[in-house]
């Protein structure tokens, strides 16, 4: 058996190689919040969470509180096997405030310790840590197996016109075959800039089109038909969540799938969403949802309603949820779409090895080895960490 006795939290920010703007924000660096546990055994692990305040409540400052709060010794307990750790964590719902209707207030925390945890253990054990997904209570309600390629989609965010031009025209000699496109954002000529990006796209190319609650529920239907010659595969959370229920009703449905992002985050917003008929496909972001083990039970929710779901991912996400993707998304099938993987073309500096940034046309192989499948290099981690604490030490 092993057990848990030393647990570090770090506030970490990397620096970006450009800035990425979309319509609910813009940045130059990311902000995370890493956990580092190391269990009696030797073994560490590495977990992340990205809090967003504008996606689930969250800041660094809330999530470090909750951190602080948790006990993840008594949480993993001291498992005989890796089966009976994925069991434990499956269970462990953290409690919020009385105003978190939406049980999200904890779920970038969450996700942090609950890699770090199945990071450090699966190393024990010597397992991958993507095993875990099919050690899961719902594993028999998603479609999933043993560990395959994958392929990621590209993203064109809102630039000059000569950047996107420039960053179409990678995007096809790189082979992509799905792109998404930010839009929305205040001073963008949304239909020039997608006549533009299809033309050096060309016609093959699925897109998807991001504009990160931008619109009203009417404005959203004028946009699907002004950009409708781009022929987009889906809408991403083009409203509010605060008005995102109208979407459930006959006057703003349009031919276009939605894609729930901001507004699906956990179960609460999955329930919300089947019953109130709308989000045909459900985004599934590791960090907003509360890690690897809630983001299976939505997947497997979103299948037994009837919906598809993708797996998404933060801007300036480091390799550490760059690997629990990969970890996902090379075993859990059926996904519509695929994001992540971006560390070399995204981050200034990485501290991973080896390098998991995607290939030619996305295309990624599963990570071999235990645990997460990667190393981290602790000179480059520190150089980036703005605070770090030790929870606990025995």
């Amino acid at each position: 058996m092993a057990r848990v006795v030393k647990v570090e939290i770090r506030h970490v920010r990397m620096t970006l190689k450009k800035k990425i703007k979309h319509a609910s924000h813009d940045r130059a660096t990311s902000d995370s919040v890493i956990v580092v546990v190391h269990l009696e055994s030797g073994q560490t692990g590495f977990g992340e969470g990205v809090p967003r305040h504008y996606v689930t409540g969250e800041t660094i400052e809330s999530a470090m509180a909750c951190l602080r709060s948790w006990n993840l010794a008594e949480i993993a307990g001291s498992p005989s096997t890796y089966a009976e750790l994925v069991n434990r964590l499956d269970t462990w719902a953290p409690e919020t405030g009385p105003d978190d209707t939406r049980k999200i207030q904890a779920n970038a925390a969450r996700c942090a310790a609950e890699i770090a945890i199945l990071d450090a253990f699966s190393r024990h054990f010597g397992q991958p840590l993507g095993d875990a997904i099919g050690l899961s209570p719902v594993a028999g309600q998603v479609n999933q197996g043993p560990p395959e390629r994958v392929r990621y989609s590209g993203a064109i965010t809102a630039e000059t016109p000569f950047k996107e031009k420039i960053s179409a025209t990678k995007m096809r000699i790189w082979g992509f075959h799905q792109v998404k496109v930010k839009a929305g954002v205040a001073g963008q000529d949304d239909a020039a800039r997608l006549k533009r990006i299809r033309r050096r796209l060309g016609k093959h190319c699925n897109i998807r089109i991001d504009a990160n609650e931008a619109w009203t529920p009417t404005e959203f239907g004028f946009w699907s038909d002004t950009l409708s010659f781009a022929h987009p595969s889906a809408y991403e959370q083009p409203v509010a969540h605060e008005v995102v229920a109208q979407l459930g009703e006959p006057r703003f449905r349009t031919p276009y799938p939605v894609i729930l992002d901001e507004s699906l985050c956990g179960l609460v917003d999955a329930e919300s969403a089947i019953q109130g008929g709308f989000g045909e496909i459900f985004n599934l972001r590791l960090s907003k949802c509360g890690g690897i083990l809630p983001s299976l039970r939505l997947a497997a929710k979103a299948a037994q309603s009837g919906r598809k779901y993708g797996l998404g991912c933060h801007p300036g996400e480091s390799p550490i949820l760059s690997a629990a993707g990969r970890a996902f998304a090379s075993r859990v099938r059926d996904l519509v779409f695929l994001e992540g993987s971006y560390d070399r073309h995204v981050l200034a500096t990485h501290f991973g090895t080896p390098d998991i940034t995607f290939g030619y046309g996305g295309r990624a192989k599963p990570l071999s080895g235990p645990g997460l499948g990667i190393s981290i290099d602790s000179n480059k981690l520190d150089a980036m960490t703005i605070s770090r604490e030790v929870l606990q030490n025995d």
